[in-house]
């Protein structure tokens, strides 16, 4: 980059943001044709992705400086409404090429890729990197509603049917009194025809959630979320005036912390257009966690500024250990994994053009983040550790502790190898494999008990799927270090059938299968195992989950009777459907219990067929958001599991009773 380029790409947002600032990169079209490429699926996920576009438009206005507020509603009649008190949307005619003299917000919502933020000067660092946001939401939309207060005065632009333009954008007046004269509210209606499979109702949950953690990101934001649905009413406000600081403790609340403080230092290089804000504390549990964001975007696949954390983290602790004379000049140096036990840490950086890379676009790929994290860390931990000898002791004590389990798990996977080594073959005795090599094509089903187990193994193809049934309930991994875990036979069965290994050693390139399904009755103890299976791929083989390999079966609830043909059902929601096309049905439904009730033809037909079955693939999209709601439902602290179970209880759909 050149030194004009540099100066020119330094410039701060101006609040003068006009039609000059939105850029067009291409047009719309084919959004209502192919959603899932702009949103995901069209399934939940994408539903609520909706919003989140919306919401990281108006989190742009906030980090440009200009946004103090931003409230999320979902109203009664199904909408959603998005309401910031930014600069809003610019309204002047666009000023040159094929869209000359249509308004800067008609551009902005029929148009994809066109935004503030490919150029000029309306925003120095954003996380809606793509411009495709509103436009997309207008597309999947069957109405919405766009308001825009400049000046003191309120436009109004609708939309019908997918993105259809209900006449020009109009100046109805002054802007309503509610203390907001600059400001962008955007009403939509998701369609029902391109969200049918999960339909168009919002979890509350799954909202507040990621608005909690836009709130910590943006310190001292208001984000403020209402729901309006019958029965559903509430209103939650965020604002963390302590920032990322607030996270950590958020996240280490229903763990027990090693002690109160927070390791915490913001660094800023104006010129390059980086930077950095860290907090760090440490607990008693054994994962790490380290999230790390990129102009408020999850890097759940972690990147240059989290290796960069990393890196610094392990020299700085060792040269701590040293000068204070806990390690001696014999002993081995802590690796990164001892040290990071139990921690937990919010990597937030900020960068003009953000590069993304993985299988997932979650990880951070500009290079010069790596070097600018690592030294800030290298300096600033220093300076903490020596300002709390107290709490640098307990890190290190911890981290010789975790150094002591390592070669003891070391010890006992050696056991493991020798043991399946001295077994012959090497694979647990009950794994019935499948007979492909080839992963891609190959499929593990971990079935609840040996009948059903045998069941599944007349149901299966036994070339490309294998059954390994499992007795009773796992080891519950969050509770558990890797060396006791390693001596529990069900895990040790699990790591040898998967292969690739297990923890910080797990290669997804060496799993022999690239499903793992867990296949378990739909009732209680059913729902723990599954839970259980889960928990134990999310801590010990994490990168299984984030490269889409893990599933659940979704063995049908209900079976009923059309003639002689037995008919079976998913859940309540298909019944209701079945239901709707046949009101004039009479035979009774029969509630499904246990895989043992199905006979190997019905089972392979409604859960195992590719062709018929349903299955439900595992996804992590916020890191943070999972390993809170994994250490607040499977650790040690009653209360806020309790807590957790009551808050969230109205937003459980088909509950097993």
């Amino acid at each position: 980059m050149s030194s004009t380029e540099k100066k020119s790409s330094a410039k701060k947002p101006t609040a003068d943001y006009g039609a000059k600032d939105i850029q067009v990169l291409e047009g719309l079209d084919p959004v209502r044709k192919r959603p899932g490429m702009y949103i995901g699926s069209t399934g939940l996920a994408g539903l609520h992705h909706l919003i989140w576009e919306v919401v990281d438009n108006a989190v742009d206005e906030a980090m440009a400086g200009f946004c103090t507020r931003i409230d999320v509603i979902i109203q009664a009649d199904g909408g959603c409404r998005v309401e910031d008190n930014g600069r809003g949307i610019p309204v002047d005619p666009y000023p040159s090429g094929p869209h000359k003299g249509k308004s800067a917000a008609e551009v902005v919502l029929t148009v994809l890729h066109a935004g503030g933020k490919f150029g000029g000067e309306g925003y120095k660092v954003s996380g809606g990197l793509h411009g495709v946001g509103v436009s997309v939401v207008n597309a999947l939309s069957t109405r919405l509603l766009l308001e825009i207060d400049r000046g003191g005065e309120r436009y109004e632009l609708e939309f019908v049917d997918g993105g259809k333009m209900k006449g020009k954008l109009q100046k109805i007046g002054a802007s309503p009194a509610k203390g907001r004269t600059n400001g962008t509210s955007v009403t939509f209606y998701p369609d029902p025809v391109i969200f049918a499979a999960e339909g168009i109702e919002f979890v509350a949950r799954t909202v507040m959630e990621r608005l909690q953690t836009m709130a910590f990101l943006n310190k001292g934001l208001e984000v403020v979320f209402s729901d309006d649905r019958a029965e559903k009413t509430q209103k939650v406000v965020f604002q963390y005036k302590g920032g990322i600081v607030d996270f950590v403790k958020h996240l280490n609340a229903s763990k027990e912390a090693l002690f109160t403080k927070v390791a915490h230092f913001e660094v800023e290089d104006e010129e390059e257009g980086m930077q950095a804000d860290v907090a760090v504390q440490w607990n008693t549990g054994y994962y790490e966690g380290i999230h790390g964001y990129a102009n408020g975007i999850s890097t759940t696949e972690g990147g240059m500024h989290v290796e960069g954390f990393k890196t610094a983290l392990t020299s700085v602790l060792n040269k701590y250990a040293r000068d204070k004379g806990i390690l001696k000049e014999k002993e081995e140096n802590l690796l990164g994994e001892d040290i990071r036990e139990g921690m937990t840490a919010i990597v937030a950086v900020k960068l003009r053009e953000p590069q993304f890379e993985g299988q997932t676009k979650a990880k951070l790929g500009n290079v010069p983040m790596r070097s600018f994290v690592q030294k800030a860390t290298n300096k600033a931990l220093a300076e903490w550790l020596d300002e709390n000898p107290a709490e640098s002791n307990k890190v290190v004590k911890k981290a010789i502790a975790a150094a002591q389990a390592r070669l003891a798990a070391k010890n006992a996977r050696n056991a493991v190898r020798r043991k399946t080594a001295l077994a012959g073959a090497g694979m647990p005795d009950k794994l019935k494999d499948c007979s492909s090599g080839n992963p891609a094509e190959s499929e593990l089903f971990i079935v609840e008990g040996d009948s059903a187990g045998g069941t599944a193994v007349d149901a299966r193809d036994p070339r490309v799927q294998a059954i390994l049934p499992i007795r009773g309930k796992i080891l519950n991994v969050e509770r558990s270090r890797l060396d006791k875990m390693l001596k529990n036979n069900e895990i040790q069965a699990l790591i040898t059938a998967i292969g690739g290994g297990v923890g910080d050693e797990f290669d997804p390139t060496k799993a022999r299968y690239h499903k793992i399904i867990a296949l378990a009755d739909a009732d209680v103890d059913g729902s723990h195992i599954r839970t259980l299976l889960l928990t134990f791929f999310y801590r010990q083989m994490k990168p299984m989950v984030e490269a889409g390999y893990v599933y659940i079966a979704q063995p049908p609830l209900f079976s009923t009777e059309i003639g002689k043909e037995k008919i079976y059902l998913k859940d309540e929601v298909a019944k209701a459907a079945f239901l709707a096309d046949k009101p004039n049905h009479k035979k009774e439904f029969q509630r499904l219990k246990g895989l043992g009730e199905m006979d190997w033809q019905e089972l392979r037909s409604t859960t195992m067929d590719p062709m018929t079955r349903t299955l439900l693939q595992v996804t992590v999209e916020e890191a943070a958001i999972a390993d809170e709601v994994m250490s607040v439902l499977m650790g040690d602290d009653v209360e806020s599991r309790k807590n957790f179970i009551v808050t969230n209880a109205r937003d459980v759909r088909n509950l097993d009773f």
